[in-house]
């Protein structure tokens, strides 16, 4: 494939608000209020953790890697960096919207219904194949995508 020129666009989420456009990578914290980004998710770890969630477990394979690394690994994908900044930014009482290039991972899409009855607020998130709402703590999807 290198060979033949084929490059594969890294996956990534985006989360559009007030006329602008805010892309988010995975594991990249170096954009505005990613401290604040990161400080939120660490709390929303700690709460989800409390109601029962087991991070970087689910669906992932990971070789010779620690749970506390594996933890860190998925707590810092694309769209729970978007999730977090836009949690930040946008008022409570609007929906927040993130898009997707990628399928969301089993493990994220278990953090955002934990998230979404965390913080009392809805998201849809738009990945490759369908639209997920999550409200309450459940996802419109019923956990099959």
């Amino acid at each position: 494939m290198k060979q033949a020129g084929v490059v594969k666009d890294p996956g990534c989420s985006w989360v559009e608000i007030r006329d602008s456009t805010f892309v988010f990578h995975a594991g990249d914290l170096s954009f505005e209020r990613g401290e604040d980004v990161l400080r939120l998710l660490r709390e929303l770890e700690g709460r989800m953790k409390e109601r029962g969630y087991a991070g970087g477990s689910l669906g992932l394979v990971f070789f010779e890697v620690e749970q506390e690394a594996k933890e860190e690994i998925v707590s810092l994908h694309s769209e729970r960096l978007a999730l977090a900044f836009a949690l930040i930014v946008i008022p409570k009482g609007i929906t927040i919207r993130v898009m997707k290039n990628l399928r969301m991972c089993k493990d994220c899409h278990e953090a955002f219904k934990a998230i979404s009855g965390i913080v009392e607020r809805d998201f849809i998130v738009r990945d490759v194949n369908r639209f997920h709402h999550f409200r309450d703590g459940s996802c419109s999807c019923g956990d099959f995508w």
